[in-house]
């Protein structure tokens, strides 16, 4: 399995001391007549300073020592909510339940369950964030890729999820020759409780060539692996799989050496538009599985699913052996150790090859609130 951990760039400042000379003493002893001072004046003048010097180092210290205090490191805070489930009845009573579960209130037949939580809209936050959250700057060096990819796209009309999500990853990704592209326009079907996305239950219509711009712009851009990537496209017939072959088919053609990943959606499950895709001559079948399976129903839209996310990857490899597949999870939603080894063995059980894994963060107030910033070790 491979592990990816994404995380956020986080700012850094460096404090810089300036001192300032004095012209006038500077003239003086250049030309020789250097004012005379008495060595007890030098001892209190250092004393003086010394001592000036340790109230300075002092008062940083307690400064940035409150505001690491106030500010936090992401360890504490947040914790999410208590998850719920029913109470076990017996075999005896299990008929006498049912028949007064109407009369009863829900929360009368609920407890905690083992310490398990999962997130909420309007929980509380961790406090701050951590000192490792920090990815490498943009590279501008001018044997850089990243320069060459940025400078590329001026060119092109080219819609990167890199620049307009402000990925922090950006460095990264352009400086090894890797571009994400949109597809299908910029409104989803579904409403997912992470995702920022617009979204509308009929977005405009695709544009019919836009597979032939993508890959006329592709072609001429300098990157050696491509992800294509797209909202949910409910309203579409075959969830827009007809669209991203056409793509991948023209690309291929344009810059056959192009290695093309193609981050897609679940098709609802309709494995014809699986197979359109796997069969389209792409290089890695990607669908994000988002989270573990008891958490699916808080995160994702309800017409999403762990198990329909597993069987389109399944369909995607038995029609195509020899294509790659690949899923990725967020942490720091309330998922427990255990419950992220469970999805990776269901994941290897359809032989899924690569597994990658980032922090959740928050888009708005509006979405999920952040259980846990999750340690890379």
């Amino acid at each position: 399995m491979t592990k990816n951990l994404l995380l956020p760039l986080a700012a850094t400042a460096a404090l810089v001391h300036s001192f300032t000379i004095n012209n006038n003493h500077n003239n003086n002893v250049a030309r020789g007549n250097a004012p005379i001072v008495s060595p007890s004046a030098i001892f209190s003048t250092t004393e003086e300073s010394t001592t000036a010097t340790q109230q300075q180092q002092q008062q940083t210290d307690e400064s940035n020592i409150s505001y690491v205090v106030a500010r936090g490191d992401g360890s504490s805070g947040g914790g999410g909510v208590p998850m719920k489930k029913k109470k076990k009845a017996s075999t005896e009573s299990t008929s006498i339940a049912m028949n007064e579960s109407n009369n009863n209130n829900d929360n009368n037949n609920d407890e905690e369950d083992d310490g398990l939580v999962r997130p909420k809209v309007g929980a509380p936050m961790p406090n701050g964030r951590p000192s490792w959250f920090h990815v490498p700057a943009p590279s501008q060096d001018v044997a850089s890729r990243y320069q060459e990819v940025k400078e590329s796209l001026s060119d092109l009309s080219l819609h990167t999820v890199c620049e307009e999500a402000q990925c922090p990853n950006i460095g990264e990704c352009w400086n090894g020759g890797t571009g994400t592209i949109m597809l299908l326009g910029d409104t989803c079907t579904r409403g997912c409780m992470f995702c920022a996305v617009k979204t509308d239950q009929k977005p405009p219509e695709p544009d019919p060539f836009e597979p032939f711009k993508t890959a006329d712009a592709v072609a001429k851009w300098g990157v050696d692996y491509i992800v294509l990537t797209s909202v949910d496209r409910d309203d579409i017939a075959d969830g827009g799989a007809g669209h991203f072959a056409t793509t991948v088919e023209l690309m291929k053609h344009k810059k056959p050496e192009l290695l093309v990943e193609c981050l897609v959606s679940d098709f609802r499950g309709d494995e014809a538009s699986v197979e359109t895709l796997a069969k389209s001559g792409l290089d890695v079948y990607a669908h994000n599985v988002e989270t573990v399976e008891r958490l699916q129903k808080f995160v994702r839209d309800s017409r999403a699913g762990y198990w329909q996310s597993i069987n389109t990857l399944k369909h995607a490899k038995k029609v195509k052996p020899d294509l790659y597949t690949k899923t990725s999870l967020m942490l720091g939603l309330g998922e427990s150790d255990e419950e992220v080894i469970q999805t990776m063995k269901d994941l290897r059980s359809v032989d899924v090859d690569v597994v990658t894994f980032g922090q959740y963060l928050r888009p708005t107030e509006n979405h999920l609130s952040v259980v846990e910033y999750v340690k890379p070790e």
